[in-house]
């Protein structure tokens, strides 16, 4: 038998009135004393490491779990600083979600400037396209991490003032779906970290920019493999965080009675096949056979499963994304005759979303490419994404691949 462990005496106090507790150098009790304290002695238990400790009580809040994760990771200096970066996001978002809840009341509904204004992909921008790219902008800027802020809204990244300047890189998209906000449906905010990192790239724009410029376009055009964090918060019915360090999926909900994100999903694992299929198939016409004949599959059940799936389609990458992770399945924004290249951005988009899906256990493609090995040409590329349960996307994975040989 191990001997017990060992407690000094004049660090427990005891409650009993006839127990005291003596000096080292006091005379030894008389055995008849020592029976008598041996039984009314109360007896002393050593805490377990580890207790179960209700979320009433003490949540687990986002900000909680990153100081937590930094602890267990001190090898790693990047999650260091996710503490920070992390703090200005979550503060960018919870933001953004009161924007959108009031966005009817407070007149931030439809086009802004009356439907003059356009972004650099042509589309015209919301009230809140333009709003939640600021919130999230400044928020990021003043973390005093980033070196370089890369949004879907604006024309090409923007190097942050040295005086709040750090090492990392951020792409996002402030308001996904945002085209969906005047009728109440979910949207969403994407967002991904790189390291800097000034060696990645070389094309033949380098002679036509200055060195700053270059330097800063090396830094954002990274493949999605060198991400060290992505994560998407959603505005729906309630306000979700999904986010990733590289070690796993976690989703934080925010509890408005305490203004925090406490998880509630941890540990998120997207099932390996799924029942469901999301395309818009009003683009049908336009795909190439092998992706008509793959959804016509689903829909008839002659697939790999002999399952007919169900169709589930909202218009919102981000609501898209969350319920396949949660119920399994595939998107899809494929390219078309019209778009072959489709219409999501790679930076901002496909990659951040395709590094969390991995995390959870899915695939992420083009349909023959993985995305997150895809280094961008351009800020702004857009790319095909397929994505979901491992299974039904490795199926259509494998029909391209058949079609090839």
């Amino acid at each position: 038998m191990a001997p017990p462990a060992f407690v000094p005496a004049l660090a427990v106090r005891s409650s009993h009135p006839h127990v005291s507790l003596r000096n080292s150098s006091s005379r030894p009790a008389s055995r008849a004393h020592a029976a008598r304290t041996a039984r009314t002695a109360p007896r002393m238990v050593v805490s377990p490491p580890k207790q179960t400790v209700h979320q009433d009580t003490s949540p687990m809040t986002l900000t909680r779990y990153m100081i937590q994760s930094a602890m267990d990771n001190t090898d790693l200096e990047h999650m260091q600083d996710m503490q920070s970066l992390m703090s200005s996001i979550q503060l960018a978002c919870k933001k953004i979600s009161s924007l959108v809840q009031r966005a009817g009341i407070s007149n931030l509904t439809g086009l802004e400037d009356g439907g003059g204004s356009v972004n650099v992909q042509g589309e015209e921008q919301k009230k809140l396209d333009v709003l939640s790219n600021e919130v999230l902008k400044n928020a990021l800027r003043y973390s005093g991490k980033m070196g370089i802020i890369a949004s879907e809204e604006e024309d090409e990244p923007v190097v942050v003032d040295e005086v709040y300047s750090g090492n990392y890189v951020a792409v996002f998209d402030p308001l996904d779906g945002s085209s969906n906000i005047d009728a109440g449906i979910a949207t969403g905010t994407i967002f991904g970290i790189f390291v800097q990192n000034t060696g990645c790239l070389a094309s033949d724009w380098e002679s036509k920019i200055d060195e700053s410029e270059l330097t800063c376009l090396y830094n954002t055009m990274q493949p999605g493999s060198n991400l060290v964090a992505a994560g998407y918060c959603m505005y729906s019915s309630s306000c979700m965080m999904v986010l990733t360090t590289g070690h796993g999926v976690n989703g934080f909900t925010l509890d408005p009675q305490i203004g925090e994100f406490v998880l509630t999903h941890p540990d998120m694992k997207i099932p390996e096949r799924g029942n469901i299929y999301s395309f818009n198939e009003a683009n049908e016409p336009a795909w190439d056979p092998i992706l008509q004949k793959y959804v016509q599959n689903l829909k008839t059940g002659q697939g790999q499963t002999n399952q007919r799936y169900s169709s589930r389609y909202i218009g919102s990458l981000v609501a898209d994304v969350h319920r396949t992770i949660l119920y399994g399945g595939v998107f899809g924004y494929p390219g078309d005759a019209k778009n072959p290249n489709g219409k999501l951005r790679l930076l901002y988009e496909c990659a951040p979303m395709s590094f969390i899906v991995e995390q959870a256990g899915g695939i992420a493609t083009t349909g023959k490419d993985r995305i997150m090995d895809i280094i961008p040409n351009a800020v702004h590329q857009r790319m095909p994404l397929i994505i979901g349960s491992k299974d039904d996307v490795q199926e259509l994975v494998d029909m391209y691949a058949a079609a090839e040989e």
